[in-house]
């Protein structure tokens, strides 16, 4: 099978979730024998931050533990270029196509799949806009699309809200264990680390009562990563003690978790309360490099874990200074978490786990099933 993705960048990971898991699956597709091709826009908003906060080193190093995955880079305009976006599709069996790209190359592509593709078209949604910016997705011309890929159940029933009806199927984000996995010698570890992105203050006060106040006062050293900080949010950071790392190449994240005693899932207002069920894709990768994580509250609706044995749950603040003084205190304790999230992500939550979902997935459309 030809599969091409159409994604906002494969080379850079700068605030950029969706490319730590299209790499992944991309891999994993290749594993099984199936050619691969991704595309991503000359001037990608990720790529220019990248390059200018680290250079042409710090974009080398993001893509450098993927050699067999490689992106075309699509001048200004692709999407309109008919005789090139027909060259790009040529050949094609199971196109994807990334909700942060262009609305003019989303249209163009389904319009190429309308007028006669013979391929089939999944247009994937793997952030909230769909609940926080209606408009602005709703204004995507999907029309010559056959289906939707929507990274949770509660973000999949908005695109049914919307008509799509059984063709909206369920593709959880998920760890890409080639990289992600437990180190092959365990050496020294002190204090916490988180690794996300400030963003733009939708959970601010979240970090500060989960997060930063209790590391703080249960005594722990916390390592912080990622990028998006403004001068308030140091400013914040430095009140606590905890220590700023900037950004981190998401193919160093296991070595950053194999230092570090636990970590703290806290997430995004929009994934608690009006997309609950959606976990970050950074709990995947924590739990299956084998690090402890307690996170803030978050509702599993679709039963992805197992709350309490995968993970601890703090209901508050004073509750996740008791779960760190615990972990930190508790080698037991911390092995036993270890040791469960490894073994449930390795059972059903893996990159190879989410390539055969989508195979699965487009055997059904191919076969006019859905």
């Amino acid at each position: 099978m030809r599969i091409v993705a159409f994604t906002h960048s494969l080379r850079s990971c700068w605030n950029h979730g969706n490319a730590h898991f299209l790499r992944g699956v991309l891999r994993e597709l290749q594993a099984l024998g199936h050619s691969v091709a991704a595309h991503e826009p000359e001037g990608a908003w990720s790529v220019e931050n990248l390059v200018r906060d680290h250079g042409e080193a710090g974009l080398t190093s993001s893509l450098a533990p993927y050699p067999e995955l490689k992106a075309t880079i699509d001048p200004p305009g692709f999407g309109l270029d008919a005789c090139s976006l027909d060259a790009a599709l040529d050949g094609a069996d199971l196109v994807l196509v990334h909700e942060w790209n262009e609305p003019a190359l989303v249209a163009r592509i389904g319009a190429a799949r309308r007028d006669g593709g013979r391929f089939t078209l999944l247009f994937h949604d793997t952030h909230h806009r769909a609940v926080s910016e209606p408009d602005a997705m709703r204004a995507y011309d999907l029309s010559g699309y056959d289906g939707v890929l929507a990274f949770g159940e509660t973000l999949a029933e908005v695109y049914r809200g919307w008509g799509w009806g059984n063709r909206v199927f369920v593709w959880h984000e998920a760890a890409d264990t080639r990289l992600f996995h437990p180190p092959e010698v365990d050496g020294p570890r002190e204090g916490l680390v988180w690794i996300g992105n400030w963003g733009d203050g939708e959970r601010s006060a979240e970090l500060e009562h989960f997060l930063f106040g209790p590391a703080q006062r249960a005594g722990l050293p916390l390592d912080i990563w990622g990028v998006r900080y403004p001068d308030e949010a140091l400013a914040t950071l430095q009140r606590h003690a905890a220590r700023y790392r900037g950004w981190l190449p998401n193919s160093r994240a296991p070595e950053v978790f194999a230092r570090h005693l636990a970590t703290v899932h806290v997430p995004r207002r929009f994934y608690v309360e009006a997309l609950p069920g959606i976990p970050t894709i950074r709990v995947f990768e924590a739990l299956a490099c084998g690090i402890p994580l307690v996170s803030a509250p978050w509702r599993d609706s679709e039963g992805l874990f197992t709350p309490g044995r995968d993970f601890l749950v703090a209901p508050d603040g004073p509750a996740m200074e008791r779960h760190l003084r615990e972990l930190a205190q508790d080698r037991a304790l911390r092995a036993a978490l270890a040791e469960q999230g490894l073994r449930t992500i390795r059972a059903r939550h893996t990159c190879a786990h989410r390539a055969a979902e989508l195979l699965a997935v487009a055997g059904t459309m191919s076969s006019g099933a859905a």
